[in-house]
C-alpha cells in the first residue's frame, strides 16, 4: 500500500547527497517532455514582473516616511528594492479598500 503522506527532507550543506554514475547518465539523458509536472498546480502564464513594471517611475513622489523598525528591517532582511516592496504593500491595502468601498 502506497503512503500518501508528504516525504520530508532536509538537507546538509556539509555532506550532499552523491548520485551514482549511473543516476548522473540518468539525468543528462532526461528530455523536456519526460518529466512529470502532473503533481505541480498551474502556473499563471503572465510569469513574474517586476513592481517597476506595474507602476511607472513617472507616477512616483519621494516623501519622508516614518516606520517601526522592526517593518523597515524586514523590508531590508529581503534584499534590494525593498522600498518598492513597501510600496507593492501599501498598494494591494489601497486597492483592496477600493474594492470594499
Amino acid at each position: 500500500m502506497k503512503s500518501s503522506k508528504p516525504v520530508r527532507f532536509r538537507l546538509d550543506p556539509s555532506n550532499p547527497p552523491t548520485m551514482t554514475e549511473a543516476e548522473m547518465k540518468a539525468l543528462r539523458d532526461l528530455r523536456d517532455e519526460d518529466i512529470d509536472y502532473s503533481d505541480i498546480p498551474p502556473q499563471p502564464s503572465a510569469g513574474w514582473r517586476r513592481v517597476s513594471d506595474l507602476i511607472p517611475a513617472e507616477n512616483k513622489q519621494q516623501i519622508t516616511l516614518r516606520l517601526d523598525a522592526d517593518v523597515i528591517q524586514f523590508f531590508r532582511g529581503t534584499g534590494r528594492r525593498y522600498q518598492s516592496r513597501i510600496n507593492a504593500a501599501l498598494r494591494e491595502y489601497v486597492n483592496q479598500q477600493k474594492k470594499s468601498a
